[in-house]
């Protein structure tokens, strides 16, 4: 039981380290802008960068999962990611953070491959959304944790020192792979890694209808999420005043509605099927983000206000990524590993399409930043009530 416990913390945590990368420097936005002499939009870029690099790495580590085994893999993106997170702690200029902080996405990403992959060969279609909503859990803690230790560094030591506390997570997580991770995948030699033949075997799983649509679900749902993490800083801190502790708070506390959100679907899930959860939990999002326009754009949210139905939109986010993740990659067995590296492509890239387009449209309002939720929530949910989807049935594909 220890050992299973293990497991599943560490796929949390592995999943988990992405997120925590941001969140924990979101608090030194202002500071970071300072010391670089820049503006605070700019450093907002080293987020985008953070996306696309998430986003190709995944692309990349996905047939080395499925050629070499979990471990091995994993074991080198993480010591990347300890390596760029040293990096980070003395860059001298906004475009080095932006270019490393691509780099430590590298090596952050292959842990989120990984879990996911881990999961898909360990636990039935069922038990996958129920373990995919642990480990959402164990992820929606990094939000309310990880702005607060963000802030608290900044404010008491200074901000590159945020990346000497990254360097030293990667650290741990390497010793909680070494300890508590199986080989859930042996070393397969027939799977080719030529550029011609992953590209077929990446076709191969978009062709799919079942993972093409519920990936876009699950990339909306990052979309909207990113949305929020770009332009959060800017709304809470410089619109509404909070102050770097205030704003690691106001995070975790709409962090908390995104892990309700996930424990309450996975009793859900002992009553009714994912896909069935997904598509009446998207349009109670979409509601909720035509009414946080609305507020918008009438003026009527004080920062209580705006925190309220922020916890709300992301209560429901709860459902509908871990539902998403988990339909998306039922239908594949053998190619685990490249369809869990396309899903968190495509999620990455719209996630980074989102906060650079929350960040380059940048008006001085919350407009932007919701605008991107609420765009994120429409499509899809348009893509949950589509007619191709309504017409295909949940099985495996042969041979995947």
């Amino acid at each position: 039981m220890k050992q299973k416990q293990g497991l599943i913390i560490t796929l949390g945590l592995l999943t988990a380290v992405a997120p925590f990368s941001i969140d924990t420097y979101l608090p030194a936005f202002t500071v970071i802008s300072r010391d670089l002499q820049t503006d605070i939009s700019y450093v907002a870029y080293s987020l985008t960068s953070f996306f696309i690099g998430i986003s190709l790495g995944q692309a990349l580590c996905g047939p080395l999962l499925d050629r070499f085994g979990r471990k091995k893999p994993l074991l080198i993106g993480l010591s990347l990611y300890v390596l760029a997170a040293i990096a980070c702690a003395s860059v001298q200029s906004v475009n080095w953070l932006i270019a490393i902080r691509f780099l430590l996405a590298l090596g952050g990403c292959v842990g989120m491959v990984a879990s996911r992959a881990v999961v898909r060969d360990l636990f039935t279609p069922q038990e996958m959304a129920g373990v995919l909503s642990t480990l959402m859990l164990i992820m929606g803690v990094s939000p309310i944790i990880a702005p607060t230790i963000g802030g608290y560094i900044s404010e008491v030591a200074g901000w590159r020192y945020i990346f000497g506390f990254l360097a030293l997570v990667g650290v741990t997580l390497i010793m909680l792979v070494l300890r508590y991770l199986p080989e859930s995948k042996p070393a397969d030699p027939s799977i080719s890694l030529k550029p011609a033949r992953i590209l077929k075997d990446y076709g191969t799983v978009l062709k799919e209808p079942i993972f093409s649509i519920h990936s876009l679900v699950a990339g909306m749902a990052s979309g909207s999420m990113f949305s929020y993490i770009a332009g959060s800083p800017f709304v809470f801190m410089k619109l509404h005043n909070l102050s770097q502790t205030e704003y690691g708070w106001a995070f975790g506390f709409n962090a908390c509605g995104m892990i309700l959100g996930s424990q309450v679907n996975r009793f859900w899930l002992k009553r009714a099927k994912s896909e069935e959860i997904l598509k009446k939990i998207s349009a109670f999002q979409w509601i909720t983000a035509l009414l946080l326009i609305m507020g918008t754009v009438l003026n009527l949210f004080n920062a209580m206000g705006l925190l309220s139905i922020m916890f709300i939109y992301l209560f429901f986010h709860g459902f509908i990524s871990p539902n998403a993740a988990a339909t998306a990659l039922f239908p594949f067995k053998r190619y685990a590993g490249s369809a869990s590296a396309l899903l968190g492509c495509i999620q990455m890239l719209i996630g980074a399409a989102a906060s650079g387009l929350v960040s380059y449209f940048h008006n001085g309002t919350a407009l932007p930043m919701v605008v991107g939720m609420a765009l994120s929530s429409t499509l899809g949910y348009f893509l949950l009530i589509s007619p191709k989807l309504a017409r295909r049935n949940l099985q495996p594909v042969s041979g995947s």
